[in-house]
């Protein structure tokens, strides 16, 4: 392309943490945010040139997608448009400033803010003075709430105009500290963890111990591919689903009910431990804060790190719950986290909030740890930034199976639920579900139906994305007819 069509010219702001590194640890970063940037720029599908300038980094795009995608790329401190540039001479920086702003500030309070980068015959003091008396003919200065600021940012090649310094994320780039796994339910909580430790350079893979099925894996999934695809720039995050079911029904059958938390917690550590042996991973990350439910207590927590030789990061530990669901409001994650169910409440009765690592222990040998080798092996492994939005919806909208606990719903219209329906199933109106959820109970497990199944699936995608664990039938009515014919209903 020519260079006219590059349209958007950007300056971009490496974090400050990059710059007390030695010369060969930042060089190494700086490499690591450049290649993250261009990642995060081919996902817009623009045209664009980066350039590494050291101090500075430049983008040029013939899009403003561009600015919409580069805030989400860990290592950037801050970014602006460059709307003029100047040759790095005092008059041409008045001169092009003039030109380029009289009109935006006229009527208008302003300040020039100027930074002198590079060893010149002027100081950024020359510049405010100098500029700042040009526009005053235009316009009245006010340094504390200007409404316009004109920034300056003087360097060896050029100067660079811009009025607007849009925040980056901060942190560090992409995956120069090492590699972990992240433990992720879905709820505000982990994904905000899992946020944090990307921001600190440190590159995940995700760790899902599912124990509720299919609508509760969609609702993880769709949470760490929102990490993935928006925060991940740089990175190959996966998402490891090991099937827990038949832990819980273990641990409940032979620990004693006041560890059940306790003891599953410590299972999934022990999982996540060895995928991260697996994979070469120097630790765990959880969404664990000091207190926030019994399991949580500064006891137990002691008590869960001894199940797990690899080290267990907990960002969180002095979050209060509001902060952390402030914060997945930023990051972007709430409003998938706010329907997710919880479901590793195991129990009503009262938990431990002071157990032993010896306690701990002692509960756990009742378990055949063997099933959780089993569990490791025969897990699921996605590429989270490759999954499609079909993969996200279909396999999950579908059972073949009807829950002994599940609620059946024909949403047929009458005429049809009467001559015939499913033993137990309950009738609801297709449109009036469709139009309002709000009576039914979230705590239930839903299996609808109609005349082919896909009617239905309509109506369970919109369920689950409100929350609800929802399936249609596979097949319908003739499907249903067909398993209630050849052999007891499927449980």
């Amino acid at each position: 392309m020519d260079r006219s069509d590059y349209a958007h010219r950007i300056l971009i702001r490496p974090s400050g943490e990059l710059s007390t590194k030695s010369r060969r640890t930042r060089r190494r970063f700086q490499r690591r945010l450049v290649e993250s940037l261009e990642d995060a720029l081919r996902t817009t599908g623009v045209s664009f040139r980066v350039h590494d300038d050291w101090g500075r980094i430049h983008v040029e795009a013939s899009s403003r997608a561009a600015l919409e995608v580069i805030p989400r790329v860990f290592g950037i401190a801050s970014l602006s448009e460059i709307e003029a540039t100047a040759e790095p001479r005092l008059a041409s920086i008045i001169e092009v400033g003039r030109r380029v702003y009289a009109e935006r500030v006229r009527g208008r309070t302003f300040a020039v803010r100027a930074r002198r980068t590079a060893s010149l015959p002027f100081t950024s003091r020359d510049i405010n003075c100098g500029l700042g008396a040009a526009l005053n003919r235009h316009a009245q200065v006010n340094l504390d709430q200007p409404e316009l600021t004109v920034g300056v940012e003087a360097r060896a090649e050029a100067a660079y105009f811009f009025s607007r310094r849009i925040p980056g994320a901060g942190g560090l780039p992409a995956g120069v500290e090492g590699t972990a796994v992240a433990l992720i339910s879905g709820g505000y909580d982990s994904a905000v963890a899992a946020w944090l430790m990307l921001r600190r350079g440190v590159a995940l893979d995700y760790v899902f111990c599912n124990l509720a099925g299919a609508a509760y894996e969609r609702a993880v999934l769709a949470v760490a591919k929102l990490l993935a695809d928006g925060w991940g720039y740089g990175l190959r995050p996966r998402i490891h689903v090991l099937d827990f079911e038949q832990q819980v029904r273990a641990l409940k059958q032979r620990v004693k009910e006041s560890f059940w938390q306790v003891v599953l917690k410590c299972l999934m550590y022990r999982a996540a431990g060895r995928i991260a042996r697996e994979i070469g991973a120097h630790a765990i990350v959880t969404g664990e804060a000091v207190g926030q439910v019994s399991s949580q207590t500064l006891a137990n927590l002691c008590a869960i790190d001894g199940s797990v030789e690899v080290p267990v990061l907990r960002p969180l530990l002095g979050f209060d719950k509001p902060e952390i669901i402030q914060r997945s409001r930023e990051i972007g994650t709430y409003a998938l986290s706010e329907k997710v169910r919880e479901y590793c409440a195991l129990t009503e009765a009262k938990p431990v909030t002071d157990a032993t690592p010896e306690e701990t222990a002692a509960e756990q040998a009742k378990l055949d740890l063997g099933v959780l080798d089993d569990a490791v092996a025969g897990r699921r492994v996605l590429d989270l930034r490759n999954l499609d939005a079909s993969e996200l919806v279909l396999p999950y909208l579908y059972t073949s199976e009807i829950p002994s606990e599940a609620v059946v719903i024909d949403t047929r219209p009458l005429a049809q639920y009467e001559p015939w329906h499913y033993p137990g199933a309950v009738h609801h109106d297709f449109w009036d579900l469709f139009q309002g959820l709000g009576s039914l109970d979230r705590d239930r497990t839903y299996v609808l139906y109609c005349e082919l199944g896909l009617k239905s699936a309509q109506l369970a995608e919109k369920m689950q994305q409100a929350g609800f664990e929802a399936y249609s039938y596979k097949g319908g009515v003739r499907a249903l007819r067909n398993a209630e014919s050849t052999g007891p209903p499927p449980t």
